[in-house]
This record gives C-alpha cells, structure tokens and sequence, in this order.
C-alpha cells in the first residue's frame, strides 16, 4: 500500500529497503552524522537570530550577554551551534578521507557535489566565525578579506565592495550575517542533490564490488549501525557543549573587536589552519591566495586519475596515510606564531600536500 503514496515511496525505498553493500563498515556512518549536524545548525541557527543583533555596537554583547546570560538556555544553543561547527567540519573531513582512503571517488558527479558542498560550509563557518564581533572575528574577517586584493586590477575595488566600505564595519557585519543565515539552507539543497545522485550512480564500499547479489536492505542491518553511530556522536558532542564548550574557541574572542588593537597571532579556526599554513607559508601574496584555493579545488581533480574505482593498493594506502599525516603537520602549523622555522617546515608541508595528492591521481 505504501506504494501510493509518494512521499512514503521515497522513504521507504531511498532508507528503509535501499540496496546496500553487505560489507559496509562505520566510516559510512559520516553521510548520517552529517545530515544530523546540518539540522542541528540550522536549527540552533534560527533560535540564535531571534536575540543577535547584526550591529557592530551590541553584537558582542547580544552574544555574551543577551544570549550567553539573559535568554533561557541561550548558553546552550550558543555552545552547541559553535561547537557543531567545528563537528560538522571534522565529520566532512572524515567523510571526504574515507572516500579517498578507499578510492571512492569514482562516481565524478557525486564527489564533485561533494567538494561543492565542502567549499560552502567553509565559507559558512567564515561567516559565522565574523558574528561574535571578538577581537579574533573581526581581525580574522580583516585578514581573510584583504587576500581578494591579490586579484590583479579590480582586487582592492572588490574589497571595497564587500566590506560596503573601507574597513570591516557595520555594513560588513550585516552583509556576513545575511549570508551566514541564507547560504545553510543552500547546502541542505546542495546535500539533497548529493543524496539523489549517490543513489543514481550507487555507493561504493571498501573492495569496490557493486553486484547485486552482495547487497542487503539498509534497515535493520545500517540502520542500526548508524543509529549506534549518531549516539555515541552525540554523546561526545554533548559532552563538548556542556564540560568544556570553549575549548575550540579562541581567548582573543572574549573581548569585543578593537580595530586599534591587533592581536599578537590572528588565525582562524582550526578547521582553517591547514589552508592558512599554505598560505602563510608562500611570500608572494597572490601565489599564496592562489595556493589556498587550490588546496581545495584540487579535489575535483581525484575522479580524473587512473585506476579510480578499483581496491587501493597498499602503495596507494601508504601515500594516503602520509597525507594524514601531513595534513595534521599543517593544521599544527597553522596554528603557530610567524617564526622562520615554522615558515620553513609550512613550505615542505605545503609542497606534499600537493605533491601526494597528484599520487592519489596517478597510481
């Protein structure tokens, strides 16, 4: 009978009978923790606008004091929306490495929507990293924006143009917020259109088998896996929020912006730092824009190279963990202070994450 009705049709047979592998393990968990970490944000992110006021004279204090003090329970949604950006990052990343663990980046269309989807919530942790209007958003916002004028001619005129201004201001603040409302909602459309193509192109698994006759209902037998999956995610996160809910924060963000007061080390995010690492590592100014860009445009390249689809081998294993590891290098070195010995080791780190990646294309 379920079968009139389309909307159950699509249910049922998109999660609850959907043909999966028989031997997928619980790195295929990411696509479930994910969909769940995007409602939370955009959850938590509705309640949050209904007491932050996009101004660059009360937003520090609608954060730490209107929502952080005042509202009921507006700690909570404060922590949790803040520290769910930082688990939906991890969970991408993850999701991203076990496709490129295993090679399953076969399916270009899938994994393209993927690298968009990446590049969005980026962009969107950005964006929202600028509106506690702290000392690190504001001189992160400064820094991360004056890098479009690197772009020959129109550079600085398109700073001009998206700071509404001749500094990150008020019109800024309020431009940033706009975008960090809307642009969540693009990615669940974004994530929808993912969904739709992984399950026209099929979903890979770890030998890279996609015979029917290896494949069993999703429910019980994923559906249990991933319910399993979501609490114990959950339960760390939780755990994150309510014990230690700055601990992904940084100090500088406890006081309001002072454009007159710079701070001793700006970074960003730690989700960022692998990229910054990159760029503040190169000494020309528009090579290293251009470097940072690339270090994540370089994935659509991974669907192009040969052998794509096929069991990895345990050459192909070997560079991917040393990609890991370089990746942690960088992210480590992000987060350093500007000394020439860091500079230096960025330099290295920065030419293996590319060069391993053009591994990952060729064997």
């Amino acid at each position: 009978m379920w079968r009139n009705n389309s909307f159950i049709s699509l249910f049922m047979g998109s999660f609850y009978s959907l043909p999966s592998p028989v031997n997928l393990s619980y790195w295929w968990n990411m696509g479930s923790l994910l969909g769940l970490f995007l409602i939370i944000q955009i959850v938590t992110g509705l309640f949050l606008t209904m007491h932050y006021a996009g101004n660059i004279e009360v937003a520090f204090d609608s954060v730490s004091k209107t929502i952080g003090r005042d509202a009921n329970y507006g700690w909570v949604l404060r922590y949790a929306h803040a520290n769910g950006a930082s688990f939906f990052l991890a969970l991408i990343y993850l999701h991203m490495g076990r496709s490129i663990y295993y090679k399953r980046y076969n399916n270009l269309h899938t994994w393209s929507v993927g690298v968009v989807l990446l590049a969005l919530s980026m962009l969107t942790a950005f964006l929202g990293y600028v509106l506690p209007w702290g000392q690190m958003s504001f001189w992160g916002a400064t820094v991360i924006t004056n890098l479009i004028t690197a772009i020959p001619v129109w550079g600085g005129s398109i700073v001009t143009w998206v700071w509404g201004g001749f500094s990150v201001d008020n019109a800024a603040l309020n431009r940033f917020y706009t975008l960090h409302f809307l642009v969540p909602f693009l990615i669940g459309v974004v994530a929808l259109v993912h969904l739709v193509v992984l399950h026209e192109e099929g979903s890979g698994n770890p030998v890279g088998s996609f015979s029917s006759s290896l494949k069993i209902f999703f429910w019980p037998y994923f559906g249990v896996k991933d319910i399993l999956g979501v609490g114990v995610v959950l339960f760390v996160f939780l755990a994150v929020v309510f014990l230690a809910p700055d601990m992904f924060g940084d100090p500088d963000n406890f006081y309001q912006a002072n454009p007159m007061v710079t701070p001793v080390h700006i970074k960003p995010e730690w989700y960022f730092l692998f990229a910054y690492a990159i760029l503040r590592s190169i000494p020309n100014k528009g090579l290293g824009v251009l470097s940072l860009v690339v270090s994540i445009l370089v994935f659509f390249l991974l669907p192009w190279g040969g052998g794509v689809g096929f069991t990895p081998s345990v050459v192909y294993q070997v560079v991917v963990w040393l990609w890991v590891a370089n990746f942690f290098l960088l992210t480590w070195l992000g987060g350093c202070p500007v000394k020439d010995v860091y500079t230096h080791l960025a330099q290295v780190s920065g030419f293996l994450y590319f060069a391993l990646i053009a591994l990952f294309v060729c064997l």
